[in-house]
């Protein structure tokens, strides 16, 4: 079945790469582009309706014009133009897509974090997988690196990853960290037991979480990756020269819905290439 992406507009540079972006994914995967955009709602000041119905022009117009020239490539494309809160309304409207991709400003992590809130808003309430696409050149790229902890979503993150990697033809890296407790008063180092039986456990969970991933994919390249440290530097360190890097969502219940996990948000704080968020 094609898969169907929705891509948030905006008239910025950033948003421009996350539409071709999207494109390439649609054109390979025979998939639909819906383009969104969302003009904010009324405040009730004076003269703002006059203003809104030409925001709510232009911004049809703008859509229209990134339609007919992705159409114009052999992509089915539609579009729609929303009022109200930007966040909320593509978190209402990611219930009916396979896929949403956002841009964000980040330009790699030496560049620090200008991407602001609204990436990690909507990654964190979206109903649906989010790809955010950062405003770095990605050409030449390859490689998939997942995150694994064990939990729930990093096992539908792995089925994500290992799909996107075989399709591609490209080697999956999974990529497991582990980290020490603090030391105790008095103690001045780690015995080398606890070290290496942590190193041990991180292994091991490693193994179950890409049990079956070989027979479901027999000709898929695995790099693992085990080492002490912080999951979302380890990620995004290892994602610096891969074309895309996938991490659960760890979002649970109706408040929790809006709040990433510690591993997620690292993650797309250091944004280092087209990243894929997993619910």
């Amino acid at each position: 079945m094609p898969e169907s992406i929705l891509v948030g507009v905006v008239d910025t540079h950033a948003s421009r790469e996350a539409v071709e972006w999207a494109a390439r994914r649609a054109y390979d995967r025979s998939g639909r582009l819906t383009l969104i955009s969302i003009v904010g709602g009324a405040v009730g000041a004076v003269g703002e309706g006059e203003m809104l119905r030409e925001a709510l022009a232009l911004t049809a117009a703008m859509l229209a014009r990134e339609a007919t020239r992705l159409q114009s490539r052999g992509l089915t494309v539609d579009t729609r133009v929303g009022r109200g809160d930007p966040v909320g309304e593509l978190i209402e409207a990611s219930i009916v897509c396979d896929l949403l991709v956002i841009g964000s400003d980040h330009r790699g992590p030496s560049k620090g974090d200008r991407r602001g809130l609204h990436g990690v808003r909507i990654a964190a309430g979206a109903h649906s997988p989010v790809a955010v696409v950062p405003d770095i050149d990605l050409t030449n790229r390859s490689g998939v690196v997942v995150g694994i902890d064990g939990s729930a979503d990093s096992e539908r993150a792995i089925s994500f990853a290992a799909e996107e990697a075989d399709r591609a033809g490209d080697v999956l890296t999974a990529v497991t960290t582990w980290t020490t407790v603090p030391l105790p008063v008095g103690m001045h180092g780690y015995p080398s037991t606890y070290l290496s039986g942590m190193q041990q456990a991180a292994e091991e969970t490693l193994a179950i979480a890409l049990a079956g991933i070989g027979q479901q994919y027999p000709d898929l390249v695995v790099h693992r990756v085990v080492e002490r440290g912080t999951p979302g530097r380890t990620i995004s360190d290892r994602a610096a020269k891969a074309r895309l890097a996938v991490v659960g969502s760890h979002g649970r219940g109706a408040i929790a819905r809006f709040l990433l996990g510690s591993t997620s948000e690292e993650v797309l704080s250091r944004l280092a290439t087209a990243t894929v968020v997993v619910r």
